[in-house]
């Protein structure tokens, strides 16, 4: 890489939110908490088929709406309340433990701070401010601006331009491995937190996450090791 990314762009959910907390929803509305997880990768798919296929949906629509899928596929009736239900906790995820001590590293080294999410943008009480973390960032991107969810280009590309910086300032930290790839595409650094069920794969014409660890601190460590001392002069 030309140059060593000064602004930190991060992933919000399950990156910096625990999206496990969502599990009680899904163990009481489907009789099985580990439903969460096809949920939320049934979300991520859809939310993508819709960017290639040149559509456009909120993202908090389309939750609900692939709950009431996932729901009829379990052959039970997902109630209004149930997907209202799905969003309060959505809204309230805390942050993650090691999430604190890493952003605070990272804001005393100098770097800027930055998340882009997929989520829709919220006026007031937002995730992040009901987490306690919002206050380590400069500003909040969603997608909805673009009207194209990650990865596409054009998301990573938005947050360049608004910051009236080069896509190669940027790292996106996330834990999701199509997250990484296209933030890479797009020409930013990158890291890959491997939270529990997430890896890395290594497939030819794929690339490598710069940096991959197990936990935010190992992150944090490695973008100061690289690319800390750049942040000083």
């Amino acid at each position: 890489m030309s140059q060593a990314p000064s602004i930190i762009v991060f992933d919000v959910n399950e990156t910096l939110l625990d999206l496990t907390t969502l599990e009680p929803v899904f163990e009481r509305i489907l009789g099985n908490p580990a439903i969460m997880r096809n949920w939320f990768a049934e979300l991520v798919l859809y939310s993508q088929a819709l960017t290639v296929s040149g559509l456009y949906a909120p993202f908090g629509e389309l939750a609900g709406g692939v709950l009431r899928m996932v729901g009829e596929t379990e052959g039970v009736a997902i109630a209004d309340s149930d997907v209202d239900d799905l969003k309060r906790h959505i809204g309230s995820m805390p942050a993650l433990p090691d999430v604190r001590p890493a952003l605070e590293k990272l804001r005393d080294a100098g770097f800027r701070l930055v998340t882009l999410t997929n989520s829709p943008p919220a006026a007031s009480s937002t995730p992040l401010e009901r987490a306690g973390i919002s206050g380590f960032f400069e500003r909040s991107f969603s997608v909805d601006e673009a009207r194209k969810f990650k990865p596409a280009p054009e998301t990573y590309n938005m947050v360049a331009g608004a910051l009236n910086v080069n896509v190669t300032d940027l790292c996106m930290v996330a834990c999701h491995l199509w997250d990484t790839i296209g933030a890479q595409a797009a020409g930013c650094a990158a890291a890959l937190v491997r939270r529990p069920g997430n890896a890395a794969m290594r497939v030819g014409g794929v690339p490598v996450p710069n940096i991959i660890a197990d936990d935010m601190g190992q992150i944090v460590d490695q973008i100061l090791a690289r690319w800390g001392t750049s942040q000083t002069k």
